[in-house]
């Protein structure tokens, strides 16, 4: 990214340090003191990667594409503004009240290019009232177009086209405290709350959609699913597409929408006593087999299932009778795939994986703070789910490829972010260059020069 030299030098010059001093328990004979007064220096130095992962992929660049900015006299364009707010999420700050101080970053300020905005201009980056005709709110994002963006970073991730493609869908809890809008207890979760959607391909993130939480967990499903895979065939026609999801998208809407466009499907499917009764004689056997070697205890079945009213047509469904310690563990799955065996591999070695996508939206709700959703305002909570979506897109570009090879090819990015990130630093600016000082003590330093050379090929 490009920088202007005297943004940073006067905005970090110009800073009113506190002065205060903090005193700690001595050291021996020496007293230990703390001030606010070091001048430029960042404890976020390590960040400076995500501007060369940006300059390759522009993530950051393509999503302030999905804005139309209407104000005549600006400071900060909407690129640095949704720069700003996106990268101070990935480096661990999820509130916009610490942008008041954040704005004088070294490494955001090297990372944007250009001076930072304070938390009041941030957050009428975030209205839902912003219109063409309101004097202050003149952002404006588009709907479809953010929605049509994390399909083309997929996309565009890829040189050629896959043979295969396994999309898993997937709704959480996103508890929420106040008044806003949308908010309805849910009876499973136990709490207040919003229900959002989450369609996944390995680890990317192809649709994060906020919902009330009143509704069927599947509802919009089907919805997303069709726009998202016309949009996967428009660019690879022939690719083969399989949808995964637990038992809560167990519905004859998303089954029959993938029996009629050429997708597979595996789902979950919760059990019910016609279920348990077709399986009677397998969970005698697990049981029996538990009792010889007391260990978990699995047999698997396939056979065709109709449903008494809710579906169209028979099925093909496998069973899991499992025995545990616990007891009887039957579990269930309906799916369109074929298989040579008995069932045993479509379901722990296709279907338990979808366990993985339990992991990204982790990462979304603890590491890039999905859930900080406290806006009145459904359309404003929207945006911020998509802001930690992006947060989300750029940081996982990060693992994909610069983190390929290391130690944390395979990390969350609550370790990323610790390892490689919150790295100390004092900054000095000429008129030439911006020298940023490493602590010496740093103990993964060979670790981030080998990530820089990944990034620089």
């Amino acid at each position: 990214m490009s920088l202007k030299i005297d943004n940073i030098k006067a905005l970090t010059d110009n800073m009113d340090f506190n002065k205060e001093k903090i005193k700690f328990q001595g050291v021996g004979n020496r007293k230990v003191i703390v001030s606010f007064d070091g001048g430029k220096i960042t404890s976020d130095a390590g960040g400076l990667l995500l501007g060369e992962v940006e300059s390759r992929s522009h993530i950051l660049k393509k999503f302030s594409e999905c804005f139309t900015d209407y104000r005549k006299y600006c400071d900060y364009s909407v690129k640095d503004l949704i720069s700003q707010r996106i990268l101070g999420i990935i480096l661990g700050y999820e509130d916009l009240n610490d942008h008041e101080k954040l704005r004088y970053d070294p490494t955001l300020i090297s990372l944007v290019g250009n001076k930072l905005a304070g938390k009041s201009t941030l957050n009428r980056l975030e209205s839902a009232e912003a219109s063409i005709n309101n004097r202050y709110k003149k952002i404006i994002f588009e709907e479809k177009k953010i929605e049509d963006f994390f399909v083309e970073v997929f996309i565009d991730s890829f040189s050629s086209a896959p043979k295969e493609i396994i999309l898993d869908m997937d709704a959480t809890d996103d508890e929420i405290h106040g008044n806003q809008e949308g908010r309805f207890y849910q009876g499973y979760y136990g709490h207040y709350c919003y229900l959002p959607l989450y369609i996944f391909c390995g680890d990317f993130l192809l649709c994060a959609k906020l919902r009330s939480s009143n509704i069927d967990g599947a509802f919009g499903a089907k919805d997303e699913l069709e726009r998202i895979i016309k949009k996967i065939r428009e660019k690879w026609p022939n690719v083969r597409i399989k949808v995964r999801g637990d038992g809560g998208f167990c519905r004859d809407e998303i089954m029959t929408w993938c029996e009629g466009n050429n997708c597979k499907y595996i789902v979950g499917m919760p059990k019910n006593t016609r279920l348990t009764k077709i399986i009677e004689e397998e969970m005698s056997c697990a049981k029996f087999a538990y009792q010889q070697i007391l260990e978990p205890s699995r047999v698997f079945k396939t056979f065709n299932y109709r449903t008494l009213d809710s579906w169209g047509k028979e099925r093909k469904v496998i069973a899991k009778a499992e025995h545990l310690e616990k007891g009887s563990n039957p579990r269930f799955i309906v799916t369109s795939l074929e298989s040579v065996d008995d069932g045993n591999y479509l379901y722990e070695e296709v279907y338990c994986q979808r366990g993985e996508m339990e992991n990204r939206i982790g990462e979304m709700k603890n590491d890039l703070f999905s859930g900080r959703t406290s806006c009145t305002k459904f359309k404003s909570n929207q945006l911020r789910l998509w802001f930690s979506a992006v947060a989300y897109a750029l940081s996982n570009e990060l693992r994909r490829t610069a983190l390929k090879g290391t130690e944390l090819a395979k990390a969350h990015f609550s370790t990323i972010r610790e390892k490689i990130f919150k790295i100390g630093a004092s900054v000095v600016v000429t008129a030439t260059k911006i020298h940023f000082h490493f602590a010496s003590s740093y103990p993964f330093s060979e670790l981030f020069k080998n990530i820089k050379q990944n990034i620089a090929f």
